[in-house]
C-alpha cells in the first residue's frame, strides 16, 4: 500500500465539475484581478469566520505583514510570537521593522505557553503596563499566537494579558481554518487574523493565496488599501503600500472549496480519532486537545524519542508511508535568528519537540483501512 502525505488529486476528483466550472467562469469573464469572484469569496469567508471583513491577499505571509502594518506596527516595536512555527510568522514581523520576541511552547499542545508569555511580559514591564524595563528603543506592541497544526491556542489567558498590557493580537490561522475555541471561530478572537490558502492547507487554493479577517472597520480599510498600492480608487494613493492581491481564479476555486470545508473538517477529526484509537498501544505520544475546542488537524503530529525518529521515518517509507517533520528546527535556533543570541536552553520545550515530532499522513480522503495499515506497520517497531 502506498500512502501519500497529502492527496490533493483525490480532493479535486471529488469536486471536479464544480472546480472546472468555476475556473471556466473566471476565464470566460477574464475576471483575473478583483471582480465578482473575489468579492463573493471575501463575503463568504468573512461570514464563515463570523467576522465583518475579509481582505484577500497574495499569500499568508503577506497577510501577517499587512495586518501588522494596518495595526501600526513598525520600527521601535516588539512583536511576541511562539518559538515553533513556520518562519513566515516571524519574518513578517521583521519585514515591518519591528523586533521579533519568542516564547516557548506548552509541550502538550505545541502552542504558545500563556504562563511563559506572562513571565516574559512581567520582565518587559516592571511595575505595570506603563513602566518598561526593556531597551528604551523597543516596546511590546502585539502578540501573534499561532494555532499550530490546527490546534487552537489557549486564547482566554492571552486575551487577558493583551488587555492588561495594552497589546494587539493577530491570530496566525494558517493551519486552523474552521477550528473553534470555546464557541468562537478561530479568526474571530483577536484584533485581526491571518489565513494562508497554500494548496496543502485545509482550505487550499491551486496556487498561493491568503486573507486577513477582522471586525475592525478602520483596520480593514487600511489593510485593503495597503495591499493595493495604498489606494482605494485607481489612482488615489493615500500612502505607499504593496501589491498583494488574491486573484480571481484562486478566489473562485476557494469559494467552491469553502462549501465543503465543514465536511472535510469532520473527516479530518474522524481520522484523528481513528489514529488515536489504532496507535493507543504503540508507545507514540498522540495529539491532545484543550477542553472545549474543536481542532481541525491540518497535521497529525506524533512524538517519538529523538534517537528513534529517523529510523521510524525510514521504516515507514520502506512500507510506502510518507511522513514529514513540522518543524525540525525551532525558530530561535535557526541561523536566520542567530543575531538574537539565543541558545537551545532558552526554549527547552520547543527545542525538544523539534527533535521528536513526526507528521503522519492526514487528509479528509484518508481511509480507515489506510490508518489501520499504518498502525500495523508502526506496532512492531521497537520503541
Amino acid at each position: 500500500m502506498q500512502i501519500p502525505f497529502v492527496d490533493l488529486k483525490s480532493q479535486y476528483k471529488s469536486i471536479k465539475e464544480e472546480i472546472d466550472g468555476a475556473i471556466s467562469a473566471v476565464i470566460s469573464k477574464t475576471a483575473f484581478i478583483g471582480g465578482s469572484h473575489l468579492k463573493n469569496f471575501e463575503e463568504a469567508f468573512a461570514k464563515f469566520c463570523n467576522v465583518k471583513h475579509c481582505i484577500g491577499v497574495g499569500n499568508g505571509t503577506d497577510a501577517i505583514f499587512i495586518a501588522l502594518k494596518a495595526l501600526g506596527i513598525g520600527p521601535g516595536d516588539e512583536v511576541i510570537t511562539v518559538a515553533n512555527s513556520f518562519i513566515a510568522t516571524s519574518e513578517a514581523i521583521t519585514m515591518t521593522g519591528a523586533k521579533v520576541v519568542f516564547v516557548d511552547i506548552n509541550p502538550k499542545t505545541y502552542n504558545i505557553d500563556p504562563n511563559k508569555l506572562e513571565d516574559l511580559l512581567k520582565r518587559r514591564f516592571s511595575s505595570g503596563p506603563r513602566s518598561l524595563t526593556t531597551e528604551p528603543c523597543f516596546k511590546p506592541k502585539a502578540i501573534i499566537p499561532v494555532h499550530l497544526y490546527g490546534q487552537p491556542a489557549d486564547m482566554d489567558p492571552i486575551l487577558s494579558l493583551a488587555e492588561k498590557y495594552n497589546l494587539k493580537i493577530i491570530e496566525d490561522c494558517a493551519q486552523a481554518h474552521d477550528a473553534v475555541y470555546k464557541g468562537r471561530k478561530i479568526g474571530s478572537i483577536g484584533n485581526m487574523a491571518c489565513f494562508s490558502f497554500y494548496p496543502g492547507k485545509n482550505l487550499g487554493a491551486y496556487g498561493d493565496g491568503g486573507a486577513i479577517v477582522t471586525n475592525d472597520d478602520e483596520r480593514a480599510v487600511k489593510a485593503r488599501m495597503f495591499a493595493n498600492h495604498g489606494r482605494i480608487d485607481k489612482y488615489d494613493h493615500e500612502m505607499e503600500g504593496v501589491n498583494s492581491r488574491l486573484d480571481g481564479l484562486q478566489a473562485a476555486i476557494l469559494e467552491v472549496k469553502l462549501k465543503h470545508l465543514t465536511e472535510w473538517t469532520k473527516a479530518r477529526r474522524k481520522n484523528a480519532y481513528l489514529y488515536n484509537k489504532y496507535l493507543a498501544d504503540t508507545g507514540l505520544i498522540t495529539p491532545v486537545e484543550l477542553e472545549d475546542v474543536t481542532a481541525v488537524y491540518h497535521l497529525y503530529i506524533v512524538r517519538v524519542k529523538k534517537e528513534l525518529r529517523e529510523k521510524l521515518q525510514f521504516h515507514l517509507k520502506e512500507n510506502g508511508i510518507a511522513t514529514g517533520i513540522h518543524y525540525p528546527i525551532a525558530l530561535p535556533n535557526l541561523k536566520a535568528y542567530a543575531y538574537l543570541g539565543h541558545t537551545e536552553k532558552d526554549f527547552p520545550e520547543a527545542t525538544k519537540a523539534s527533535h521528536e515530532i513526526l507528521s503522519l499522513p492526514m487528509f479528509p480522503e484518508l481511509t480507515e483501512a489506510q490508518i489501520d495499515y499504518m498502525a500495523e506497520k508502526i506496532k512492531p517497531f521497537a520503541f
